[in-house]
């Protein structure tokens, strides 16, 4: 038992080195939870929505700017856009997205179906596998899960999932989250922004990092992680400030509608998604009245209530398919289209949290989300976040993007001269030339998961999938660190930011 301990942890300290996300992501769509009917009233509703109820607390100057290209008041005082306004805007806006990595072969397109797995959220806490209990959650904590988004090859970029309670003043918190998160990872990154004045600061410790001024606006390895809309249907003007100022500033704006259904948004599903698609494009009006044709992300997070309690729920079936059919409704407009999966509401790694998390993230991936925020990490209705449970989810992220790519059709699969060779012979396949060249080409093989026979599994020690985990986790932690942020470029960033992370 000893040796094969002992093998079992060297392999799991190779696997921890950080892996490069794929260059090619697979590509969904073949789940179309509406028909072409249903999908159009939606779109129709939305639109409906803008033109006729409209938007409240528009910022004063971008109202202005509105009603000069076209845009009304409401008899309510709202602002409403026309429909051919909004569709001139959807027909400007970027179908797709290039978002750098700090490093080039992170990159990621984004749009087209072509699916990517991340993380995102605001957890509060973290489940200390240490202490085996919940805590609040610190910069430290960050950093930590972070980099095992660095070595988790399935997820591909990562908003940050937590926030650090350790720092109080806004201004410090924005800075020291973005440096965190740069110097973990050089996967594409996202953070959001307490004010719009912090993105000049920050967006300078990213020139910095890579090499000199005006550096980031031709490597935008960072999103603007934006709430622009009060559900429902009222500007955020703080984020609406954001907004105008990550577009100054060359980085790519990931804008949110996260409604609420049954509280902030209409009980009925295909409501609640008729509202979000408005306040997404509410956002896209904007974008089109500051930077037309801007590239951005929409970020369409359809939420469900428990009417029980009123409690926000991530892990339900209603949340999944609601996640999944807002995929489809963006695609139909042909924006660039992010959605939530993985929000299970169990509080610990158990089978609820695998059953919540593995079929609403086979839903939004099949139905072609471009990204899939919060579908990593993530527990407690997304007020917990977990390293372990990143490791975890890392293996069913891997599942789940294989079964989206399908089965590949290819002449080579129907080798009648092999077929009969085989059964003329040996009996068995392994032996084949076809075999050992598509065993990692069409297979997929699981870092945590066990696939060995339950006495193999007994006389390794009989270790469950989270205690696994929380190996993964040590051996990505105690590895060297990522090399791409420069030790000249951290530097001179600690010298001109109140940088508060330990080195």
């Amino acid at each position: 038992m000893g040796a094969r301990a002992q093998a079992r942890r060297d392999r799991q300290r190779r696997d921890a080195r950080p892996l490069p996300a794929p260059r090619d992501a697979v590509r969904g769509g073949r789940l179309r939870p509406l028909d072409e009917r249903e999908c159009d009233r939606i779109v129709a509703f939305a639109i409906d929505l803008l033109a006729k109820v409209g938007m409240a607390d528009a910022p004063a100057h971008l109202r202005r700017r509105a009603l000069e290209h076209g845009a009304t008041i409401s008899a309510h005082g709202r602002l409403c856009f026309p429909r051919t306004m909004i569709e001139d805007a959807v027909a400007r806006a970027a179908k797709k997205v290039n978002l750098p990595g700090f490093e080039e072969a992170a990159g990621l397109t984004i749009g087209g179906r072509q699916v990517h797995l991340g993380t995102g959220g605001a957890a509060v806490q973290v489940l200390d596998a240490k202490q085996k209990g919940f805590r609040d959650s610190c910069l430290n904590d960050l950093y930590d899960i972070m980099r095992v988004v660095e070595a988790s090859v399935n997820v591909r970029y990562a908003i940050r999932p937590l926030v650090a309670r350790d720092l109080s003043a806004p201004f410090d918190l924005d800075v020291n989250t973005a440096f965190a998160c740069m110097k973990a990872t050089a996967k594409p990154i996202g953070v959001s922004f307490a004010a719009a004045a912090h993105l000049t600061p920050v967006v300078g410790m990213f020139d910095r990092a890579l090499g000199g001024e005006g550096r980031f606006r031709t490597r935008p390895f960072c999103m603007a992680v934006i709430v622009h809309v009060v559900p429902p249907l009222r500007f955020a003007e703080e984020g609406c400030q954001v907004l105008e100022a990550s577009l100054r500033a060359g980085m790519v704006p990931q804008i949110c509608s996260a409604g609420q259904a049954g509280a902030t948004s209409p009980v009925t599903l295909a409501g609640a998604l008729g509202q979000g698609l408005a306040e997404c494009l509410a956002g896209l009006m904007l974008i089109d009245l500051i930077k037309p044709g801007a590239p951005a992300v929409f970020a369409f997070l359809p939420f469900v209530s428990d009417l029980r309690s009123g409690a926000m729920t991530g892990g339900g079936g209603e949340c999944a398919v609601a996640n999944a059919a807002a995929a489809q409704l963006l695609q139909r407009l042909e924006l660039p289209a992010a959605v939530s999966a993985g929000m299970t509401d169990a509080k610990i790694a158990d089978a609820q949290a695998g059953y919540e998390k593995g079929y609403s993230v086979a839903l939004a991936a099949q139905a072609g989300a471009d990204m899939i925020n919060l579908s990593v990490g993530m527990l407690g209705s997304i007020m917990v976040a977990s390293p372990e449970m990143l490791a975890i989810d890392d293996d069913l992220c891997g599942a789940i993007l294989r079964s989206v790519r399908g089965i590949e059709i290819s002449d080579d699969a129907f080798d009648i001269e092999m077929v009969e060779r085989v059964v003329t012979g040996e009996g068995h396949y392994l032996g084949e030339a076809q075999t050992l060249a598509r065993m990692r080409s069409d297979y997929l093989y699981p870092k945590l998961a066990d696939r060995r026979s339950v006495a193999e599994w007994l006389d390794d020690g009989g270790h469950s999938i989270w205690e696994r985990a929380v190996v993964r986790v040590r051996d990505i932690l105690s590895a060297d660190p990522p090399s791409h942020l420069t030790r000249s470029a951290e530097d001179a960033i600690r010298d001109s930011l109140p940088i508060t992370l330990a080195r």
